[in-house]
């Protein structure tokens, strides 16, 4: 088990410098789409590169954030249900849908995109816009941002199969500590 924490240790923090990364594309985009909006209105010129670019970075921000979300446990959750539950029955639930449905939903996305990027690439795929950009960077993203999924799944897996086997202690969440906080 220690070896298999070791490796959630280094996923974790290759999706956590990533995420924080990333974050700082949406800047860029905010900025670009700023940009392309006044010298549309100042001077009535426009560029589909410019609007493709804030896509880009916006499907960028979202592709490759979506490990660090999980990694942070932002993702969407069914609070309703879930606040109710104990820890432990959260962290089963977590190992088991993780499990069954996030792993083998994600591997097969990165599978599919493998194919659909290296195409892409390998053909240097333009935009069918005027004046648009190369379509293989926005393909890359997805199949790194679900490789990146993928691995952060596993390692979200296996934290919880050490949790609920003692290996690993569990960090509070703020629901358990409210409910003991009323207690």
């Amino acid at each position: 088990m220690t070896f298999l924490l070791a490796i959630t240790r280094l996923i974790d923090a290759i999706n956590g410098a990533i995420g924080r990364s990333v974050s700082w594309l949406l800047l860029a985009a905010v900025l670009i789409s700023a940009g392309n909006a006044v010298v549309r209105k100042l001077f009535d010129v426009s560029s589909n590169a410019w609007l493709e670019l804030q896509w880009y970075l916006y499907g960028t921000v979202f592709m490759l954030g979506a490990a660090y979300a999980l990694l942070e446990n932002e993702h969407i959750r069914i609070d309703v249900l879930s606040s109710s539950w104990s820890q432990r029955t959260r962290d089963w639930i977590d190992l088991i849908l993780h499990t069954i449905f996030l792993v083998p939903f994600a591997f097969l996305m990165a599978w599919l995109a493998w194919p659909w990027f290296w195409n892409s690439f390998w053909s240097g795929e333009m935009s069918s816009s005027a004046g648009g950009l190369i379509i293989w960077p926005a393909k890359a993203a997805v199949l790194v941002g679900f490789i990146l999924l993928t691995a952060q799944a596993v390692s979200e897996i296996i934290k919880r199969a050490a949790i609920l086997s003692g290996h690993l202690k569990a960090k509070p969440n703020a629901a358990d500590v409210n409910q003991e906080l009323e207690q």
